[in-house]
């Protein structure tokens, strides 16, 4: 059996239908490379992927989302209310707004961070109360994916920090991922990405995604 076929039918046979996950943020926070490094690993698996991005206001800190699907074969990039298998939030505003897309029974990872949207530096809108707890409530897991990558000396790898966390509710090995950091990012930046990855995937294993 070819090793092309073998990866299909692996991929297959570990995610058990079609999986919607949705990745939201703001301009600038790395959101186009996190939806790329899981579309690489699906493909490593053998698994037909679509990706649907829409930018927004991008270049001036607006919302940005990403949607990916993937499965045996995904025949539509719709994404409605309560479909979104896995949502991954890289700002903490962006994922109560988000909130509405997240499946029953879904997980939700959130950057603990929160950042001014445009439409309340124009004072169109508030900044909305209770962020946290509000997240919380709602079985949401906080991670403080900016300390981590900023520990590291890295703080432009929040993305693959969060990445990693993604990692832990999806049934890829982990060394899948850690093929597709090392496809999708710079090559002198490898070494710092896998690190942002493997940080980002020990703290939520370990519950500190809270």
């Amino acid at each position: 059996m070819a090793d092309t076929e073998k990866s299909v039918q692996r991929g297959q046979a570990l995610l058990h239908g079609t999986k919607t996950i949705l990745l939201v943020g703001v301009g600038g926070q790395g959101t186009i490379l996190a939806g790329k490094l899981l579309a690489t690993v699906a493909a490593g698996a053998g698994l037909d992927v679509k990706v649907s991005e829409i930018h927004g206001m991008s270049q001036r800190g607006g919302s940005v989302s990403t949607v990916i699907r993937l499965g045996e074969h995904v025949s539509t990039m719709v994404c409605d209310d309560g479909c979104a298998d896995v949502v991954v939030a890289f700002e903490a505003v962006e994922a109560l707004r988000a909130q509405h897309y997240l499946a029953e029974g879904g997980t939700m990872f959130v950057n603990d961070e929160e950042i001014t949207p445009v439409s309340v530096n124009i004072g169109n809108f508030t900044m909305p109360e209770r962020v946290d707890e509000r997240l919380r409530e709602m079985g949401a897991h906080l991670l403080d994916a900016g300390v981590i990558a900023r520990g590291l000396g890295t703080p432009r790898s929040t993305n693959v920090v969060l990445v990693g966390a993604l990692s832990t509710a999806l049934p890829f090995d982990a060394e899948l991922w850690r093929d597709a950091v090392r496809a999708c990012v710079p090559p002198k930046t490898v070494e710092a990405n896998l690190a942002a990855f493997d940080a980002g995937r020990d703290a939520a294993l370990r519950g500190e995604a809270r």
